[in-house]
């Protein structure tokens, strides 16, 4: 073994040029392909990061919620959530697991700014600020990204934000300061306009204690939301728009407000018990899905004798997320196809050419006494030792390029962001897409080698000696 091994390293220093073009083909393809992989696992984790922050990596739902809750979400709310909450943080395993649980309220209706005469329908949610402002901190993966601050923690009872496309839709635009904002084309309002009287009356019943009131004459910006109660008859409020937020989407940005969650609940449950329609888990780490969906079981089994219950994590949650990944997942194996054929082709050819030139060479081998597996060893060990060195140094350049464009500085805007991300490659670290793209490479090595050593150890002894 040794012997052969020192004539192929023998044999590949004596054509240096070739070997060396060879090598350095199979080294560019190699970080070529990990590269690659390094920018698909960077948006596999902004995009994990981002719907973990949002949304948790399980959500509690009535069983049907996810399939049917748009159309009427108060029909599947969740009872006595408060007491499912403090079975979960009361497990001895989930506790050490668990770093925010919190419920969140879907809902739907219309909201209005009567001043300029416009409406129109939206969807949104009630959240708990202080455990969304914590949930936007969840940083597993160390992404260099900022954290938009939450602009309901700390602010009053009847705050809320609105889409971008809400705002624009709502004539806000001037109110909020949002910049790049088209306005319709038509005459002002005289102002001065108050609110009828109808409108205001009960839009002041749902204004909870403490709230502000009715937006005077002039007001900022303001806007009523009507929605219909736990019992079929529609309540409105008047809620102080403190912010506009983009959603990426322009379908959801022209529907979508966030509100508080007691302020949503008082105005749809009013007097009554109040529910959510989803708790949003958040844990420590993505890998304790599963450990956490396995102790989760017999808490909602004890919870669902009065109501079906179900637990979703953020995969199902998010099938566009899924099917992103998929799509990137089958362009890095078509990548990895493209180049493993070129190298196929590159190392092949490398090797027909060495068993060209050393006909009478293999001819004096055989007639030495070096048997026909000697001659396919010798030809595989070179395509091998080149698959190994050119997969090396293609790690290395993989690294290298990847430590140079993460701190470039550069930026790119995904799909569905609003704001620009930093270009980053995540090559160190991922040792399964390392150790499978070099692995996958010497094994097409050794393949593309393997025919012209089976060619060359057919050759017959007395032809390949008179060989010119």
């Amino acid at each position: 073994m040794m012997v052969t091994l020192n004539l192929a390293v023998r044999n590949l220093l004596r054509n240096r040029r070739r070997s060396l073009a060879t090598l350095v083909a199979m080294s560019i393809g190699c970080a070529a392909i990990l590269l690659f992989g390094g920018f698909s696992a960077n948006i596999n984790y902004n995009m994990q990061t981002h719907h973990v922050q949002q949304g948790g990596h399980l959500q509690i739902q009535h069983r049907d919620f996810f399939l049917y809750g748009n159309g009427n979400p108060t029909a599947y709310g969740i009872s006595d959530y408060q007491k499912l909450m403090a079975a979960i943080q009361a497990d001895a395993v989930l506790s050490n697991m668990v770093l925010v649980v919190t419920p969140t309220l879907q809902f739907g209706g219309i909201a209005g700014n009567y001043a300029a005469s416009v409406s129109r329908t939206i969807i949104g949610s009630g959240f708990v600020a202080e455990d969304v402002s914590r949930m936007r901190l969840w940083n597993d993966f160390q992404l260099p990204n900022k954290v938009k601050r939450f602009e309901l923690k700390g602010a009053a009872p009847d705050a809320a934000i609105v889409g971008t496309g809400v705002a624009r839709v709502l004539q806000l635009c001037d109110a909020l300061k949002i910049e790049r904002c088209p306005k319709p084309e038509q005459e002002a309002k005289e102002e001065g306009e108050a609110l009828p009287d109808d409108i205001a009356k009960l839009s002041a019943q749902e204004t909870p204690a403490g709230g502000a009131a009715p937006a005077a004459p002039g007001g900022q910006a303001r806007i009523e939301v009507l929605v219909v109660n736990s019992r079929g008859a529609p309540n409105v409020t008047s809620v102080q728009v403190v912010r506009a937020e983009d959603q990426g989407i322009k379908e959801l940005d022209e529907v979508y407000v966030m509100m508080h969650l007691a302020q949503i609940q008082q105005l749809v449950y009013g007097s009554a018990t109040p529910k959510a329609t989803s708790l949003m888990i958040q844990l420590q780490r993505s890998d304790q899905v599963p450990q956490a969906l396995e102790r989760l079981k017999p808490i909602i089994a004890r919870f669902s004798a009065s109501q079906p219950l179900t637990v979703l994590d953020f995969r199902t949650l998010n099938p566009f997320y899924v099917q992103t990944i998929q799509m990137f997942d089958t362009i890095f194996g078509f990548v990895f196809i493209l180049i493993g054929a070129i190298v196929l082709f590159t190392v092949s050819n490398t090797m027909n050419t060495a068993v060209v030139e050393r006909t009478v060479e293999i001819g004096t081998l055989r007639a030495i006494g070096l048997r026909r597996k000697g001659i396919r060893s010798l030809f595989v060990t070179e395509g091998a030792l080149i698959g190994i060195c050119g997969a090396l140094l293609g790690v290395v350049l993989a690294l290298v390029a990847a430590a140079a464009i993460n701190s470039s500085g550069m930026t790119w805007l995904p799909p569905g962001n609003v704001e620009p991300l930093a270009l980053t490659l995540t090559v160190w670290g991922e040792v399964p897409m390392v150790t499978g793209t070099a692995a996958g490479l010497v094994c097409i090595a050794v393949l593309s080698a393997w025919w012209p050593a089976y060619r060359a150890a057919q050759l017959k002894v007395v032809d390949a000696l008179r060989h010119v």
